[in-house]
């Protein structure tokens, strides 16, 4: 079965790169050991951070097995650019091995910067804000827009805006999001604190009460509309004013005989005239006629 076309299958993730249903050990494509000092990493390729547990594990695993997967490459001045692998070839630099096996394509900048990028949301190895990143590249290098990125990638329109809207973070809150200190659903939960001293307070807050995305919304809400709450009078009333309050009812209730409740607030309020029959009814009324 022949490989795929270079320029062909874009957006269909690694198996563009080296052919759909490929059998390596029948040798559809040609797999070269590259010295791998002469190998070297993608400045842009999205993924930043690599797990240092997980790079050994990974290490320990080449040295009993070695590299079942080639690295894919692309032949340049300098030697050969990592396009898919990078983590593969970290992890053989760590078991000490001098060369490492490597498909080599023939790819220019914006075919590298796809592929990177798929093969990394293949394989879930993307933290959201470098996928945001990488998706950011692609519009702004490329002049592409979101639905031709939507394409690439494989996902929907509102999808690659909802991962894009965390590049608004502060700086601050993206280092929280890199370091999975919290999640995409926390971080866009944050997104209508444009303050960034308040984003990141609040951020802070989500983690040390290990708040929940929908608890984290409802926080933010309250921040931007703060509750006003309605203030008893007697809550704040001084002494004095307490005890006038006392005086006018007494006044009232000798009066009329009865009991009257006085319930004053800014200054306007209502007076409450209790009467237990028809016949104490009329007597109040006749008192105050």
């Amino acid at each position: 079965m022949a490989a795929a076309k270079n320029k062909g299958g874009l957006g269909k993730g690694l198996g563009a790169l080296i052919g759909s249903d490929i059998d390596l050990s029948e040798n559809h494509v040609s797999v070269q050991n590259l010295p791998i000092d002469s190998v070297y990493p993608n400045i842009d390729q999205p993924r930043k951070t690599f797990d240092d547990e997980r790079l050994k594990e990974l290490a320990d695993s080449i040295k009993e097995s070695g590299v079942i997967i080639p690295i894919i490459v692309t032949k340049t001045e300098k030697g050969y650019l990592i396009v898919a692998g990078e983590r593969r070839w970290r992890a053989s630099k760590l078991a000490n091995l001098k060369e490492i096996p490597a498909i080599v394509r023939e790819l220019s900048g914006l075919e590298i910067l796809q592929q990177a990028l798929i093969e990394n949301i293949q394989r879930q190895d993307l933290n959201p804000l470098e996928e945001a990143e990488a998706l950011q590249k692609l519009i702004t290098d490329y002049d592409m827009k979101q639905e031709e990125v939507s394409t690439i990638v494989g996902r929907s329109r509102p999808a690659i805006t909802n991962i894009l809207r965390l590049l608004n973070l502060s700086d601050k809150v993206k280092d929280l999001l890199l370091h999975e200190e919290i999640s995409a659903g926390h971080a866009r939960a944050l997104l209508p604190l444009t303050d960034s001293e308040q984003q990141l307070e609040t951020a802070e807050k989500v983690i040390n009460e290990q708040l929940s995305v929908r608890q984290t919304e409802k926080l933010v809400k309250l921040i931007i509309n703060p509750r006003k709450e309605k203030v008893k009078p007697k809550e704040n009333a001084t002494d004095d004013y307490l005890l006038s309050i006392k005086s006018v009812e007494d006044r009232l209730i000798k009066a009329l005989g009865t009991k009257v409740t006085l319930k004053d607030q800014n200054n306007k309020g209502k007076i409450i005239i209790e009467y237990f029959s028809n016949e104490d009814l009329d007597r109040i009324l006749e008192i105050i006629e």
